[in-house]
Parts: structure tokens; C-alpha cells; sequence
């Protein structure tokens, strides 16, 4: 049986709101907060409570802005059908502000413009500029974004699980949003986004922003086990 708590998400970010706290859950980068010791990286991510707005629309999407506001249009209700579902949707989401990539991309874009300046002034034809900017497409931001939804997927169930959702939930939605494709496995969005669309007109991953369900369904099925481990835990 789950353990006996409230589905508090606040609490639980409160308790587990600092990305140093996943330092163990996510091994793909370096975690350093301790650099300064009188801020807190992720103090805007844990003191300011989240606020959720569902929107009317047939498209299956979800988002979170800086400030904690997270938006759900209601087209994700075709895939997500309980409040379990519908949790794993907002722990993703959770986790993108938790991990704070609006900043790494932002930074990311700084940089990506000081190079693209750069190649115009060592090449005013601008051809080293046409050949940079699909490169670093192609090889820094799609690779960069799929990293960032990896993070979130993994971040977001150990949040549902720790508010004593059902972190199983998400690959349940996963699935049909697979099926929805006609089983496709190649671009998977945040929460579906055309439910209608067809997998010969999924892009392949190395070119889309995220991870393709099979992807994602094979990474839950990884991350699984310590989930439920927490889920079940007592206290």
C-alpha cells in the first residue's frame, strides 16, 4: 500500500524543490549549488507556490512559465484520464522550472548569438554563418532540448511519487499518446500535441525537440522501480 500523506504538491517541492536534491537521480550532468553559500539556485523554483490554469483547446499540450505557472490545455485530457495521469503531466512540467532550463536555454542562446556575430565578422559572405546555424541546430539545441525532457520525465515521476501519485501513471499516458500516432516512435511532445496526426508524420528524433515515445516508454520502464520504491515508502 502507498504511504499515508497528503498530495501536497507545494510540500513536496518545498521538501525536494532544489535540483541538488536529483544529483543521484540524474547523472547526465554535474550538479554544483554549493558554489555560493548565501544563495540558493533554485529559490525561485521553492519559494513561490505553483498555480495551475487549465485552457480550453483541442490541442493535447501543457507549459510552465517562470513564476510557477503551469497551464494544461484541456486536449490532454484525450490522454491523461485520472488525477494519477494527470499529475505525472504537472511533475514534468515541475521539474522543467526545478531544473531550470528556461535558464540553461537562455544561456544558451546568448552564446549561440556571440558565435553567430562572430562568424559574420570573420566571414561577411556569411557562409560560415549559414553553416553554423543548422550545426548548432542539429548538434547543440535539438540535443540540449531532448536532454532537458529526459530530466524533466525523470524528475517529474520521482515528484508524483513523492506526493503519493501513482508515478506508473506516466507511462500509461505515453502509451496512448503512441497509440494515438498509429505507433509511431519517433517525435514524442511535452503531452501529445495533435492527437490526429498520423507516425509517417513524425519527424525522426535526432531532429526534434524530444525524445520519441519508444524513447521515453523504455526510460520509464529504467526509472520505474526507484519510483515506486519512494511511492511505497512509509513516511
Amino acid at each position: 500500500a502507498a504511504k499515508n500523506c497528503s498530495r501536497d504538491w507545494n510540500a513536496t517541492i518545498t521538501a525536494k524543490g532544489s535540483k541538488h536534491e536529483y544529483n543521484n537521480i540524474v547523472q547526465s550532468k554535474t550538479i554544483n549549488n554549493n558554489n555560493n553559500n548565501n544563495s540558493n539556485p533554485s529559490s525561485s523554483s521553492t519559494a513561490t507556490p505553483y498555480t495551475y490554469t487549465v485552457v480550453r483547446s483541442p490541442e493535447a499540450n501543457a507549459f510552465v512559465l517562470p513564476g510557477n505557472h503551469v497551464f494544461v490545455l484541456t486536449g490532454l485530457f484525450r490522454y491523461a484520464h485520472n488525477e494519477d495521469e494527470l499529475a505525472s503531466i504537472l511533475g514534468h512540467e515541475m521539474a522543467h522550472n526545478l531544473a531550470r532550463h528556461a535558464g540553461e536555454r537562455m544561456s544558451e542562446s546568448i552564446l549561440m548569438g556571440i558565435l553567430s556575430r562572430l562568424a559574420l565578422v570573420l566571414d561577411p559572405s556569411g557562409l560560415l554563418f549559414s553553416v553554423l546555424l543548422p550545426a548548432q541546430t542539429l548538434l547543440v539545441s535539438l540535443p540540449h532540448s531532448r536532454e532537458h525532457e529526459v530530466e524533466a520525465d525523470r524528475i517529474g515521476i520521482i515528484l508524483a511519487s513523492e506526493a503519493c501519485y501513482d508515478p506508473r501513471a506516466a507511462k500509461r499516458v505515453f502509451s496512448r499518446m503512441k497509440e494515438d500516432v498509429g505507433g509511431g516512435g519517433d517525435e514524442g511532445s511535452d503531452d501529445g500535441r495533435n492527437g490526429s496526426s498520423s507516425s509517417s508524420l513524425q519527424p525522426p528524433e535526432f531532429i526534434s525537440t524530444h525524445p520519441g515515445y519508444d524513447t521515453r516508454l523504455t526510460l520509464f520502464d529504467m526509472w520505474m522501480p526507484e519510483a515506486m520504491e519512494r511511492f511505497n515508502k512509509d513516511g
